[in-house]
């Protein structure tokens, strides 16, 4: 089913799906994206019919009576449940595009893969894609697909490092004559952000936040949030643990700071590793050319700055860092980039 896919291959799909943790997104050789929602599905347990998906299941968290589940079958990159994400993106494409998408003869789909994806999240990968009526699926890697998004020279032989900032997983990588030469995938991305901010405002404020609210709170403390010279302290509103009752707190933006400090720790960690593994020459390169980020996760405020002051290099966060694998996908299927020595995932 899967070879590795070289760019010829790729010029010949139809269609490219980039499956996150957090977001879904397709693109349409010709359409452009065409569909950019949460990888969330809400199912009737009791029927076991879907309710809703993307956006709108999303809302439901936290919201449904005990039938309802809202399930998330992507996890880390990896599709962790095939027929719920095939009926997922069945009814994110909608209808209409299906039919189009049927009237061709041999539909060949493109997907991204995680950098080190083992080959059953490989398998998982093209079935779903092969429950969406592909008779052909070829995978890249999203380090690569997200490295050609965003503009990064990647065939040149100067070496260009990226940051994928995911939701579950962060994968860091340097690149260099269109091919990976050290890279790493760490299990931290977003959501373990999230979680400890979450984390923190129980302990500290005993304070429950709304499941949709971590956000906004990323974003009041965006700005200079995440750096010394933002605000000193943000008001919270959220539930009390103990008496369940609405209330709001100021929080001290540098303890919040603090909180993010030990995932963040992690990342760091991995670009450590990628740097000390990568020829010396390459290096060279790199502390002029610095580090680009990618991935949804990479506009968690600040987040760029704290590299900047770790590693002391350049860091760049990308046009729109979240939809740079698909694009980077999407200019393989329309033969936007020139051939080059890519070398693609190795099926």
């Amino acid at each position: 089913m899967t070879g590795s896919a070289s760019l010829d291959q790729l010029r010949r799909c139809h269609i490219a799906v980039d499956l996150g943790a957090a977001r879904t997104r397709v693109f349409v050789k010709g359409a452009g994206l065409v569909v950019d929602q949460p990888s969330v599905a809400a199912v009737n347990t009791r029927t076991g019919s879907l309710i809703a998906v993307g956006e709108f299941a999303e809302r439901m968290t936290g919201r449904t009576p005990g039938y309802i589940r809202v399930v998330r079958p992507v996890s880390g990159g990896s599709v962790v449940d095939i027929e719920m994400a095939q009926r997922m993106l069945r009814h994110l494409i909608g209808e209409k595009l299906r039919r189009a998408l049927r009237r061709k003869p041999r539909l060949r789909a493109a997907a991204c893969t995680p950098h080190d994806a083992d080959p059953l999240a490989q398998r998982a990968a093209v079935e779903t894609m092969v429950g969406l009526g592909a008779r052909r699926v070829e995978l890249v890697d999203t380090l690569l697909a997200a490295a050609v998004g965003c503009g990064l020279p990647v065939e040149r032989p100067e070496a260009t490092m990226i940051l994928v900032c995911g939701a579950a997983t962060t994968q860091v990588a340097v690149l260099s004559l269109g091919s990976i030469v050290t890279a790493e995938r760490i299990a931290v991305g977003g959501d373990a952000i999230d979680h400890a901010i979450v984390q923190h405002l129980r302990h500290r404020h005993e304070l429950m936040l709304p499941s949709q609210s971590v956000r906004p709170l990323q974003l009041a403390l965006s700005g200079n949030g995440l750096t010394p010279h933002g605000p000193t302290s943000t008001e919270i509103h959220g539930r009390d643990v103990a008496t369940g009752l609405a209330r709001s707190v100021q929080v001290d933006t540098a303890a919040v700071r603090d909180a993010i400090h030990t995932p963040l720790t992690a990342v760091l960690d991995g670009i450590g590793k990628v740097l000390r593994d990568c020829p010396p020459d390459l290096v060279a390169d790199l502390a002029d050319r610095g580090i680009m980020m990618v991935g949804g996760s990479a506009l968690l405020p600040g987040l760029d700055q704290m590299l900047r002051d770790a590693t002391g290099m350049p860091v760049h966060i990308a046009e729109r860092p979240d939809v740079c694998a698909i694009l980077g996908l999407g200019a393989m299927l329309e033969g936007r980039i020139a051939p080059m020595l890519l070398d693609p995932l190795s099926g």
